[in-house]
């Protein structure tokens, strides 16, 4: 599809040899869109351009989590930032919603949007300038807010806690065990996706959506996979779900049973999930918590985990 008007067109890239044309504007994920492409996470149709004259004025995006998976989020959306804000936004919408049409079917929920942007980017003019000016083009598509998160990063050389004896550990049990851990901890969650889950589906529901979308594709081993219990027969008090997604050794989930929280288990638990992953010499372990989640940043610090960029996610109600 070509949508053309003025001296402007918005397509799909014909094919990945067209990759280099996508990237004439730049973003942090640059260097796995050919990976991607290469395992079926992206597929050119789920690219687009807007063009002038061979110069790319706009592009974005969508994401998959594997092949033949329908597109799970909207994780690029650049315009040309030498442009006026008028011709910005302008062109931005109009490759935004010509794109959307194509590729969203109608009637189904449009992905979520994400952005990776520094750490910083309140405070850097130029940096806020970008941010806020692809976050109004969405605003003005209508997508509202979501969550801001931070993203962080342990690195190699970073003293890892010893165990502490105030808890044991072992591997999860089974599907089920986990799930039912899962409930527990997402009723109370501070997560903002998992409080938006909340809002039309019950907590196991919601536990068995992220199982199966987020847990069930890690390839690397479920014995990593950890309980954390109370000496003596306590019963369990939490979990870490230590892993490796298709880019980096992560912490995929933490969470402390609504019974036992406030009493400083988070920080034994992590440090159990990074002493796993730090054992297979990875070169980094990432994780990310939302911004107003306060006691888990704060975990993560004390674990030796540095905030390297953050995350701004909006999503089409």
């Amino acid at each position: 599809m070509t949508n053309t008007a003025s001296d402007i067109t918005i397509r799909p890239l014909a094919g990945p040899e067209e990759l280099g044309l996508f990237q004439q504007l730049s973003y942090v994920l640059d260097h796995e869109v050919a990976d991607d492409l290469a395992t079926g996470r992206r597929v050119p149709r789920w690219m687009w351009v807007a063009v002038r004259d061979g110069r790319v004025l706009a592009r974005l995006a969508w994401w998959a989590a594997q092949h033949g998976d329908a597109p799970h989020s909207l994780d690029f959306f650049d315009v040309d930032d030498g442009l006026p804000a008028a011709e910005r936004r302008a062109i931005g919408l109009r490759l935004l919603e010509t794109a959307t049409a194509a590729v969203v079917p109608a009637g189904t929920p449009r992905p979520e949007y994400g952005r990776f942007v520094p750490g910083d980017w309140r405070e850097d003019p130029a940096a806020r300038e970008a941010v806020e000016t692809r976050l109004n083009i969405l605003t003005a598509s209508g997508a509202t807010p979501l969550v801001e998160r931070l993203r962080l990063e342990w690195r190699p050389g970073t003293p890892l806690a010893e165990p502490s004896g105030h808890l044991t550990f072992r591997p999860a049990t089974d599907r089920a065990e986990l799930l039912d851990l899962m409930t527990l901890v997402v009723e109370g969650s501070l997560d903002a996706h998992t409080r938006e889950e909340l809002r039309t589906m019950a907590p196991r529901e919601s536990a068995e959506l992220m199982y199966e979308e987020e847990f069930a594709s890690y390839g690397s081993p479920r014995a990593w996979w950890r309980i954390a219990e109370l000496p003596d027969g306590g019963g369990p008090v939490g979990f870490v779900i230590p892993a490796r997604n298709n880019y980096n050794a992560i912490i995929a989930y933490i969470g402390v049973l609504p019974a036992h929280r406030g009493h400083g288990h988070i920080d034994s638990i992590l440090a159990e999930g990074t002493r796993i992953l730090a054992a297979q010499d990875v070169p980094r372990i990432r994780a990310a918590t939302d911004l107003p989640n306060v006691p888990m940043a704060n975990a993560f610090t004390r674990a030796g985990y540095v905030v390297f960029e953050r995350a701004i996610n909006m999503i089409w109600k």
